[in-house]
């Protein structure tokens, strides 16, 4: 989708983000119009790229990665650790982008749904492939606000106006009962419930989506006295450890943990991670061919 130029307002507006996030303080941001996918990368694209390419995902060669407990689908033995702090992370031998709850998982039934147990450098891979890039932040906020400027989600300021789902999260006591109020207890797919002001699909809940830009709590505060910001992008010359920006909140978000499926909410993660809730959407220049 094509995205106008413009100026928003960046940023949590209602006080409600983690300290650490840095999603303050608000400041006015302008960009340049840009492309962004209409929606995540599925699972069917990312094969595509794969068979085209030949590409080996970050999962898959270090052979591990995390799948939330009760979606593990793989023999007892192949789990293999527990995420301190987050124990309903388990470290499952064989989870990937095929099998992305263990080895006795499948995508053959979901080629719709974004493609998940992607990092940064698998996501950076397949944009290089395609002739897209990751977007930036604020491209990300800007895109997924859909036009409503100010608000907690694309739509508006309530999760579920009139009881009516607008995204895919958690429902229930997390992390042990997901009553699957919205429909759905894993990923959604991409174009499940209704598309933003700008045309794009589930910019919150369903999957985290990697940004292009490294990820730090201060970014915001850097920018303080400068208004507005233009198409603001942290340093190119980062360390290629340091972590990168995930936005969107995923369908394990719940308001008791990790109130972040709203669009100002922050996130992120080592580039070399992949999780069974991350994938990414791919973004472009406007004047790109």
């Amino acid at each position: 989708m094509r995205v106008p130029g413009g100026t928003f307002a960046m940023g949590d507006g209602f006080d409600e983000g983690y300290p650490d996030d840095g999603e303050g303080p608000v400041h006015d941001v302008s960009l340049n119009p840009f492309w962004i996918g209409a929606t995540t990368v599925t699972n069917a694209a990312f094969a595509t790229f794969v068979k085209a390419t030949g590409y080996v995902t970050d999962a898959e060669r270090l052979g591990v990665s995390a799948v939330f407990h009760l979606m593990v689908r793989s023999d007892p033995s192949d789990v293999v650790g527990r995420a301190t702090g987050t124990p309903w992370w388990l470290t499952v031998r064989g989870a990937s982008w095929r099998h992305p709850h263990g080895r006795q998982s499948s995508i053959t039934a979901v080629q719709n749904h974004p493609v998940v147990q992607v990092s940064w450098h698998d996501a950076q891979a397949y944009c290089a492939w395609a002739g897209t890039r990751l977007p930036t932040e604020a491209e990300w906020e800007y895109a997924a606000r859909g036009g409503r400027e100010g608000r907690r989600f694309p739509w508006g300021d309530d999760l579920s106006p009139g009881g009516r789902w607008m995204c895919n999260t958690w429902q229930g006591r997390f992390p042990t009962d997901n009553t699957a109020d919205d429909g759905h207890v894993g990923t959604a797919p991409v174009k499940t419930y209704a598309p933003n002001g700008f045309g794009l699909w589930n910019t919150v809940g369903n999957v985290w989506e990697w940004c292009g830009d490294p990820f730090a709590a201060d970014a915001y505060a850097r920018r303080a006295g400068a208004t507005p910001v233009h198409d603001p992008r942290l340093p190119a010359d980062a360390d290629p450890s340091d972590p990168r920006v995930m936005r969107g909140g995923s369908f394990l978000c719940h308001e008791s943990y990790c109130h972040r499926y709203r669009v100002a909410a922050r996130s992120s993660n080592t580039p070399d991670s992949a999780a069974a809730n991350i994938g990414f959407r791919c973004a472009n220049d406007a004047d790109a061919n």
